[in-house]
């Protein structure tokens, strides 16, 4: 007879959105988002990855997005909570694109709604780079995006700050109980 421990799994269910970014130096922007998490997690449905819109705000140096995220997760172990991975990029005259920042932020793990601010860097490279990164674009990007997220190598990086994607997110967690789990 199997028991009713082992018919009921753990489940997170994570609904908000990228609500937009600030205070990056371009103003046409448009944002490519994943949700990373360990092992121990298994998709159930919606959307882990996508992309934004392009915005080009008119009246100060917010982007809106408003880009709707909604996924949900059974859960073995809470090992490798979900983590929200962006990469900003702007959007130049003549249709070309240029990385504006990456970042990263651990998604809550209590239940209800939040509100997160991302912030975000990028890469910096020589003098050389830097200048003509201001003058013809396409600066120095990462070969791997896993050093966003994870921190073997990136102490190494020489980067600058950039801006904050922001973000809302509501969170439910389900027959955590069960497994002795409080929040």
């Amino acid at each position: 007879m199997v028991g009713a421990r082992d018919s009921v799994q753990a489940e997170v269910h994570l609904i908000g959105q990228l609500l937009g970014g600030s205070g990056f130096p371009s103003t046409q922007l448009f944002c490519r988002w994943n949700i990373h998490t360990g092992g121990a997690w298994h998709h159930l449905e919606g959307l882990k990855e996508g992309q934004t819109q392009v915005d080009n705000p008119l009246l100060g140096d917010t982007a809106i997005w408003a880009h709707p995220i909604d996924v949900h997760y059974t859960v073995k172990g809470i090992t490798g909570w979900p983590k929200l991975v962006v990469q900003v990029y702007s959007l130049d005259s003549f249709g070309r694109t240029d990385l504006c920042g990456y970042g990263f932020c651990n998604l809550p793990a209590t239940p209800g709604a939040h509100r997160i601010d991302c912030v975000t860097w990028r890469p910096t490279g020589s003098l050389r780079d830097e200048f003509r990164q201001q003058f013809v674009g396409g600066g120095p990007q990462l070969r791997s995006p896993e050093l966003v997220y994870t921190p073997l190598d990136r102490y190494r990086l020489q980067t600058v700050a950039m801006g904050t994607v922001h973000v809302q997110m509501n969170v439910i967690l389900r027959n955590f109980e069960q497994y002795g789990i409080e929040y």
